[in-house]
């Protein structure tokens, strides 16, 4: 049976889900998604794993002042919360960049780490010509309000892919991500948190990490992704590289069977099995 509530925390109601027993898995969804982003993965990770979900502020059911605010500290009051010390941590995009930093922040909580198509604080590439043109676009709209362009825009960008036909993907998969997208800024369109960066960033600090990671991506999301999920498996002692070919930017959409079959091998091979609660500690 699912557990799920509100954390009252820096001026902010952050919304999460727990299903399962066992070790902790805490999973950080995307910034074009909510915590039904993992919808699939969790009735198989909950088998083995006591798993932890939130909706990142201006996503899903969260709400936030608008204050300065830490993505890591959001996430250390969640597991504060459900009672949990240590787990392992999956993000995606944006969640990948915040369990990345959070690990930095918090080595002694993080028992194994997995960014997928994962942003990396502190690492830049230059966008291409068609990409700075695009998104040049994108900062015209969104200051006119052109959501319903902004939205499709994201859409196609992070789910078909860049320079990718609107048909590549299944229909049902770019209708729940355009969803998303759009319910965000329906919802959460007056909220404007000010997020605290992890200083100093992770770019020049990966050799920190000692926890076994696996880092996944798709062959056909941008560049700059691409390059940072490579810098993270290159820096990161250690570290396994899984490139999923004919996937762009959402992994664990794509490719579920797949995805949640390395997540749950990588992490019986990783020896994830330590008391996850402040209950099972005694």
């Amino acid at each position: 049976m699912t557990e799920s509530g509100f954390v009252e925390f820096n001026h902010g109601r952050i919304y999460y889900e727990v299903d399962g027993e066992g070790p902790a898995l805490t999973l950080v969804h995307a910034g074009v998604a909510n915590l039904r982003q993992w919808d699939e993965q969790v009735p198989a990770f909950a088998e083995r794993f006591r798993v932890i979900r939130y909706d990142c502020r201006t996503f899903g059911r969260t709400t936030s002042e608008n204050v300065e605010i830490s993505n890591r500290g959001d996430l250390a009051a969640v597991l504060d919360h459900v009672g949990v010390q240590q787990t392992a941590v999956i993000g995606v995009s944006r969640g990948g960049s915040i369990a990345v930093d959070f690990t930095l922040e918090n080595p002694d909580r993080v028992t194994a780490l997995i960014p997928v198509a994962a942003g990396l604080s502190g690492f830049q590439t230059p966008p291409t010509p068609d990409e700075q043109a695009l998104w040049d676009e994108y900062d015209r709209r969104y200051e006119a309000g052109d959501w319903d362009w902004i939205v499709d825009t994201e859409t196609a960008f992070w789910v078909d892919g860049p320079r990718q036909p609107p048909d590549r993907v299944p229909a049902a998969i770019r209708d729940r991500v355009h969803d998303w997208i759009a319910q965000g800024y329906r919802d959460h369109a007056q909220e404007d948190p000010t997020s605290q960066p992890l200083e100093p960033p992770a770019v020049n600090r990966l050799r920190e990490i000692r926890v076994p990671t696996l880092v996944m991506v798709g062959d056909l999301d941008e560049g700059g992704t691409i390059e940072a999920c490579r810098k993270l498996a290159t820096d990161i002692p250690g570290a396994r590289f899984e490139l999923f070919e004919g996937v762009a930017h959402m992994v664990n959409l794509e490719q579920p069977e797949r995805f949640t079959r390395l997540v749950l091998d990588f992490l019986t091979d990783a020896g994830v099995n330590a008391p996850a609660t402040a209950a099972a500690r005694g």
